[in-house]
């Protein structure tokens, strides 16, 4: 490891911790030339998972787009940050399990309608409609029969 101070290339390493989730390692160093200690910190590489869009462009996993997502679909609801938090790592464990290295955006937008339906009807009809791009009324009640009949289903047994 090169020094960031005189750039001489021998370090010696004084001590090694886990960081957070076990994700990294801090590094704590020091040269042997200056003397100077410096931190480094090592992950591991990982190829990212790409997600290929309607159109066919392709562009990198972004959590984020998930979490924004389900705010918006979860605003003014009884469904707090930490639980969208938790669907979207749930979601995202999902995707990492299965695909390697390519997943279909419709995947991912399946996924989150299936959590949706189970953590609020009234999120998962907003996401559903802007996601399946809803052109009418009639769509529009058709989901919503949906949960409906499913909702009969879960109270029969």
């Amino acid at each position: 490891m090169k020094c960031p101070f005189c750039d001489y290339k021998e370090t010696k390493v004084i001590d090694s911790r886990i960081c957070g989730d076990g994700g990294s390692i801090r590094r704590r160093r020091e040269c042997l030339k200056c003397m100077k200690r410096f931190t480094t910190y090592e992950y591991v590489e990982s190829v990212p998972l790409m997600v290929v869009k309607k159109d066919g462009r392709r562009q990198a996993f972004d959590r984020t787009k998930i979490i924004n997502g389900l705010v918006k679909a979860c605003e003014k609801r009884p469904v707090s940050i930490a639980k969208i938090e938790e669907v979207t790592t749930d979601i995202e464990r999902i995707i990492q399990k299965k695909f390697d290295r390519e997943v279909d955006s419709s995947v991912i937008g399946e996924e989150i309608m299936k959590k949706l339906a189970q953590l609020d009807e009234v999120a998962y009809v907003r996401f559903a409609s802007v996601y399946r791009q809803f052109r009418d009324v009639n769509q529009f009640m058709s989901e919503l029969q949906h949960i409906l009949e499913r909702e009969k289903l879960e109270k029969r047994k």
